[in-house]
């Protein structure tokens, strides 16, 4: 989503987009906040410049915001970082918190089962070459 119209979304996808996939439709929704009322909700909306900056929110089947990144224009957003992240979050969810995943958790590499045993021993279970491929 952003401030842009759809006829700029449109030029974006034909003269940008189209030369880095493959696909003949864009493969996710493009949404317009063309009066900036969405970026003001999530608090990311720069007035000055009458545009959002660029925000990603991970929101759950509830509604509730779980997870948000907000980067300035010349930095690009990691797609791969928010995958993990909404595997982890569906994880997660689907153990009813009887599980969490630690840093740089990818799917298939160990969870930890949080509760008062694991204070101050996830070392024990988790050590720092896990977190990194």
């Amino acid at each position: 989503m952003s401030t842009d119209s759809m006829f700029v979304h449109k030029m974006w996808v034909d003269d940008e987009l189209s030369k880095m996939i493959t696909a003949k439709t864009v493969p996710f929704p493009m949404l317009s906040d063309g009066g900036g009322n969405v970026g003001r909700m999530y608090g990311i909306y720069d007035e000055a410049g009458g545009v959002d900056v660029r925000g990603r929110f991970l929101i759950d089947p509830d509604g509730n915001v779980q997870a948000y990144e907000v980067l300035t224009p010349p930095v690009g957003r990691n797609v791969n970082e928010t995958l993990r992240q909404i595997q982890a979050f569906q994880l997660v969810r689907e153990s009813k918190g009887t599980k969490a995943t630690p840093s740089g958790w990818r799917p298939g590499k160990p969870v930890l089962s949080p509760g008062p045993g694991l204070v101050g021993k996830v070392w024990e279970v988790w050590t720092v070459d896990k977190a990194f491929d």
